[in-house]
């Protein structure tokens, strides 16, 4: 599933460590003029983003920003961005970890109880949040990238541009020779929903898809439908997917998370996987 900052975080553990607390309407600026100047330049950057909190202290060069219910860090030009955990290397704290909960505390007693119920043999087993196979008639022809020889077998990609898994799964997919309809979704916030838009509206989506994992620079996007991700996302939501990437076949059978190719070969011929 979805990793942060190559640390092997799964998916929907990172789902739950990106959710933070997002009450804050008015953006909470630290004192220092440089969080000020990052503000100033995520405005152009990012112009779609609600900033709720820039802060350039004690991270040896970097800021913290807080933009919804996401987390992420700039460096002080706010040129490079980037999307994981930040560990002290002299303390051994996860600093991402400690300033997530200290922004919703709630995502400690979910913790806690995710734990218990864990460790409850007695508990009766729970039904898979997520469906063994979907219906792909759902989603509409707009909000896909497509990409991959034409005679490939057919592949439904849910996805997200700062998943790393996603990335390499793609050389996965290449190397069974999919024909790929990948459907860019959200899951690290309006970062990721600016770059999926940069990606749809650009005058070669495959193109820019494969530039976009390999963190190059996108043209701005230009105007053009993007209610197809829009239902990519309500799909998403619908069916309890929770992270990236999510894998279907062309029968609507799914798997969840990153597959080498030995695997995707068997599961598009049928398998499970």
């Amino acid at each position: 599933m979805l990793s942060l900052a190559s640390l092997g975080v799964g998916a929907s553990t990172g789902m739950l460590v990106n959710a933070v607390s997002a009450q804050a309407t008015v953006p909470s600026i630290d004192a220092g003029k440089e969080a000020k100047a990052v503000l100033a330049a995520l405005a152009k950057r990012l112009p779609k983003t609600v900033i709720n909190a820039v802060n350039c202290g004690g991270l040896g060069g970097i800021c913290e920003v807080v933009a919804g219910t996401t987390l992420f860090y700039v460096d002080r030009g706010a040129r490079y961005l980037m999307i994981g955990r930040v560990y002290d290397m002299e303390t051994r704290a996860d600093l991402t970890a400690t300033r997530l909960l200290a922004l919703n505390p709630d995502l400690l007693v979910a913790g806690a109880a995710r734990q218990k119920a864990e460790a409850d043999e007695t508990a009766p087993p729970q039904a898979p949040a997520t469906p063994a196979k979907v219906n792909l008639g759902e989603l509409p022809a707009a909000g896909a990238i497509h990409w991959g020889p034409a005679n490939g077998p057919k592949i439904v990609v849910l996805s997200d541009f700062a998943c790393s898994y996603c990335r390499r799964l793609t050389d996965e997919l290449r190397a069974v020779g999919a024909r790929v309809e990948e459907r860019p979704i959200s899951i690290f916030g309006a970062a990721s929903r600016e770059a999926a838009e940069r990606v749809l509206c650009s005058k070669d989506p495959a193109r820019a898809l494969h530039a976009a994992y390999e963190q190059k620079a996108l043209p701005a996007a230009e105007k053009c439908d993007t209610s197809g991700l829009d239902a990519n996302e309500a799909f998403a939501k619908r069916h309890g997917f929770g992270g990236t990437p999510v894998i279907i076949r062309a029968d609507g059978a799914v798997l969840e998370g990153f597959r080498p190719a030995a695997q995707l070969k068997a599961f598009v011929a049928g398998g499970a996987a």
